[in-house]
């Protein structure tokens, strides 16, 4: 008895040892660019760098929001735009193709599925081609509405194939039920099949965002005017420009990433809040 104690101790230790392990691993990088953005710009390139700035400042923030030395608001601004209208319309178009692919049965159902699967095998930058003549086609070179475009395209089958494997959870015969009351494909998805895959559809939504807030790829083929710079570019752009400072950089990367942050923890909240339980009783 005192031997199994003995071991389950052991590995309790070797557990949390591991696990402060990973995250001192993971979250070291993020700690040297918050201590970095406090640092003078002398301090923070010094040959004999400290891990704690020895002068404090908040400089950088404040430059950050200045639109004379970076248009940090105008780039946030254009990032979000672009980032909720392709989640929320990924959301909306995958919810009826992934419903179509659970629940009815039509020819080449089969073949539809399995093209989601090897979808995963080929890398963006292979659409980028076809979807620069697509989009110089229809006159939308340079314009937010070409991103929007290409993160739909880039997350439209993650967000079926996700969506599907929910929505193949529901009972068919909640559905039957649902028809025998009346109600018709499109009433049953709005009142039963999205309210008990709620989790799922939040997901969805939490993962085409951040596919589009990070985007690099196609929003630096696809603009040219820095009027429609999203903060990737943006970021990028200040690189190239007199006002570029590492202590600037760090500020603006961190408060760049805290959308994606607040997003994934309102979104996990709501996941964990017992919103899927009552579909089926009895």
């Amino acid at each position: 008895m005192a031997s199994s104690k003995k071991s389950r101790a052991t590995k309790k230790v070797a557990f949390y040892t591991g696990l402060i392990c990973l995250l001192t691993v993971s979250l070291f990088p993020f700690f040297i660019m918050l201590m970095t953005s406090f640092k003078s710009p002398k301090e923070a390139v010094a040959t004999n760098p400290t891990l704690l700035p020895q002068h404090w400042t908040f400089k950088h923030y404040v430059d950050m929001f200045n639109p004379d030395i970076f248009p940090y608001l105008s780039y946030f601004k254009n990032s979000l735009t672009v980032a909720l209208t392709a989640a929320g319309l990924a959301v909306i178009i995958g919810i009826f193709g992934a419903y179509a692919l659970s629940k009815l049965k039509f020819m080449g159902r089969t073949t539809i599925n399995a093209s989601f699967y090897t979808v995963y095998m080929f890398s963006g930058i292979l659409l980028v081609v076809p979807l620069f003549k697509i989009i110089s086609g229809l006159g939308l070179y340079d314009t937010k509405t070409a991103i929007i475009i290409t993160m739909i395209v880039q997350t439209l089958p993650t967000a079926i194939f996700m969506l599907k494997s929910y929505f193949d959870t529901i009972p068919d015969d909640l559905e039957e039920a649902a028809m025998i009351d009346g109600l018709n494909r499109v009433q049953i998805i709005f009142y039963i099949v999205i309210p008990l895959s709620i989790s799922g559809i939040i997901s969805v939504f939490v993962y085409s965002f951040m596919v589009a807030w990070n985007d690099y790829l196609f929003a630096s083929i696809f603009l040219s005017d820095s009027a429609n710079f999203t903060l990737p570019i943006g970021l990028n752009a200040l690189f190239s420009t007199p006002d570029y400072v590492w202590g600037r950089m760090m500020a603006a990367s961190l408060v760049t990433a805290l959308p994606v942050v607040i997003m994934y923890a309102i979104s996990e909240h709501f996941i964990k809040g017992n919103l899927t339980e009552g579909g089926v009783k009895g």
